[in-house]
C-alpha cells in the first residue's frame, strides 16, 4: 500500500516484464552474425553486378517505410494504453467514439499512399531491370532441367563453326531473342550434372563463367518444368519457364566465384539444382571458351521447350 492508500503494486510487474521484453529485444538485435558493415544492406549480400545496387536500393527504401509504419503504429498503441489506462480514470467503460470520418478517412487513405508509393518505385526499377534496351557484349542461354543447369555460350569461338540463329538445338529461343546474337557464332556449351562441384571452392553443381566488366544477356527456357534461375548477390532472379523465355542482363564488376540456386520447388531433387557463377577477367573468359572447343563441347545443348501458339500470339500483338 502506498501512503495515500492506494495500491500501485501491479505496475511494477508490468514495468519489470516491459524491462525484460526490451533486454530481449536488444540481444536479438546485437546477437546476429552481421558486423556493422552488413546492416547497411539489412541481410543482402554484397552486390556484385552494375544493377544490384538499384535493387539493393529498393530493398531497404522498403525497409525504412516499414520501420516508419511500425513506429507509428506502436507509437500509438503503447500511446492508448499508458494514456487511456483505466486505473487512470477509473471509469469502468470509457467513452465510445464512432462514425469519425476524419479518422476513418485517415486511416483508408494512408495505406493507400503507402501502397502507390511502394508501386511506383517497384514499377519504375523492375522496368529498368528488365529492360534489353542495350546491346549485349555477350549472351548465354541457361537451360534449366531436372536436376541440373546447362549453358549455351552464343560466341564466336576459334575454330567452332555454325550459326547460333539457325541451330536446330536452339528451335525454343524466339527470334525477337535471335537478332542480337553474332553472326556464325558456332558455339561451346557446359552441360552440368547435380554431382558435379566447383574445382576451386568445391561448391556443388555446374560453374557459369562470365567475364568482369562485360553485359551479359541471359536467355532462360526450360526442357521440363517450372525453374528459377537466381545468383544469390546479383541479387536478381526470374524464372525458367517450359513454352516461355525470359531474359535479363546483367553487367559483372567483381572478381570471385558465387553461389547460384533454384528458386522454384521443381520437384523432389529441388535442392540439388545448385551451381556456380565465376566472374573472371575478360581473358580468362575467353580462354575457358577455347577450353571447352578443345574438350569437344562444341555447338549448343538442346535448349528446351519451343514456345507454345498462344506465347507467341501474345508476343506478336505486343511487337
Amino acid at each position: 500500500m502506498s501512503p495515500n492508500g492506494s495500491d500501485r503494486s501491479p505496475r511494477r510487474p508490468m514495468r519489470r516484464k516491459l524491462l525484460q521484453a526490451m533486454t530481449a529485444g536488444l540481444v536479438l538485435v546485437t546477437a546476429t552474425g552481421c558486423t556493422y558493415k552488413d546492416f547497411p544492406r539489412l541481410g543482402m549480400p554484397t552486390p556484385v553486378t552494375e544493377e544490384a545496387p538499384r535493387i539493393l536500393s529498393l530493398w531497404q527504401g522498403s525497409w525504412a517505410a516499414a520501420l516508419a509504419t511500425g513506429v507509428l503504429v506502436w507509437g500509438l498503441i503503447l500511446w492508448s494504453v499508458v494514456f487511456h489506462r483505466r486505473s487512470r480514470t477509473k471509469v469502468e467503460v470509457p467513452p465510445q467514439t464512432r462514425y469519425n470520418m476524419p479518422i476513418e478517412a485517415l486511416y483508408t487513405v494512408v495505406p493507400l499512399i503507402i501502397v502507390s508509393v511502394l508501386f511506383y518505385f517497384t514499377a519504375r526499377d523492375e522496368t529498368k531491370l528488365l529492360s534489353l534496351d542495350k546491346k549485349p557484349d555477350l549472351t548465354v542461354n541457361v537451360v534449366g532441367y531436372q536436376w541440373s543447369w546447362g549453358f549455351n555460350y552464343i560466341e564466336n569461338v576459334p575454330g567452332v563453326t555454325g550459326d547460333a540463329k539457325t541451330d536446330k538445338n536452339l528451335d525454343a529461343i524466339p527470334d525477337r531473342f535471335k537478332t542480337d546474337f553474332p553472326a556464325n557464332a558456332g558455339g561451346v556449351y557446359e552441360a552440368g550434372t547435380p554431382s558435379e562441384r566447383n574445382p576451386q571452392t568445391h561448391n556443388p553443381g555446374p560453374t557459369l563463367w562470365l567475364p568482369k566488366g562485360k553485359t551479359v544477356r541471359f536467355v532462360l527456357t526450360s526442357r521440363d518444368v517450372i525453374h528459377s534461375f537466381w545468383v544469390v548477390p546479383f541479387l536478381m532472379k526470374q524464372d525458367v519457364i517450359p513454352g516461355h523465355t525470359n531474359s535479363f542482363q546483367v553487367t559483372p564488376n567483381r572478381e570471385g566465384t558465387y553461389l547460384g540456386k533454384c528458386a522454384e520447388l521443381c520437384g523432389v531433387d529441388h535442392s540439388r539444382m545448385l551451381f556456380n557463377v565465376k566472374v573472371v577477367s575478360p581473358e580468362r573468359y575467353e580462354a575457358h571458351l577455347k577450353q571447352l572447343a578443345a574438350e569437344g563441347q562444341t555447338g549448343y545443348i538442346p535448349a528446351g521447350i519451343e514456345q507454345t501458339g498462344h506465347e507467341k500470339n501474345r508476343e506478336t500483338n505486343n511487337l
